[in-house]
């Protein structure tokens, strides 16, 4: 129950780092220079389902996986990146295959933000002892 509830945590705490650093991207303009439609408001009804979804995403942790922590941390960023431009852009949002709507760099972008995720995990659990 301890690593379960230090994975989920993990996730979390990672979630909060990408999500902030998400709406800075937007709200500081390196999205709209990127020429990518993605520009949150840091507000509690967008950053809630991020940090569910980031701890449920840091249940990866209990994956045994023995590299260390940088290519971890990519592994890890993998699954989620695919779900959001492989499944959730283009049947749930309507933002088309890797969110291209958004903007050609939009998957660059996408898998930049899950890999702050990732590492930030990594080094969040790490810490940690899990």
């Amino acid at each position: 129950m301890r690593s379960l509830s230090l994975a989920y945590a993990a996730g979390t705490v990672a979630a909060l780092v990408s999500s902030v650093a998400l709406w800075a991207a937007g709200h500081f303009g390196v999205t709209a220079k990127l020429h990518v439609g993605i520009a949150p408001v840091l507000t509690f009804n967008w950053l809630y389902p991020r940090l569910v979804i980031g701890g449920l995403w840091g249940l990866q942790l209990l994956v045994p996986l023995s590299r260390g922590p940088f290519v971890r941390g990519i592994l890890l960023s993998l699954a989620p990146t695919l779900l959001l431009l492989l499944w959730i852009y283009p049947f749930h949002d309507g933002l088309g295959w890797g969110g291209l709507r958004l903007g050609l760099l939009t998957p660059l972008l996408v898998w930049a933000v899950y890999l702050v995720w990732g590492w930030t995990a990594v080094l969040w659990s790490r810490s940690t002892g899990l």
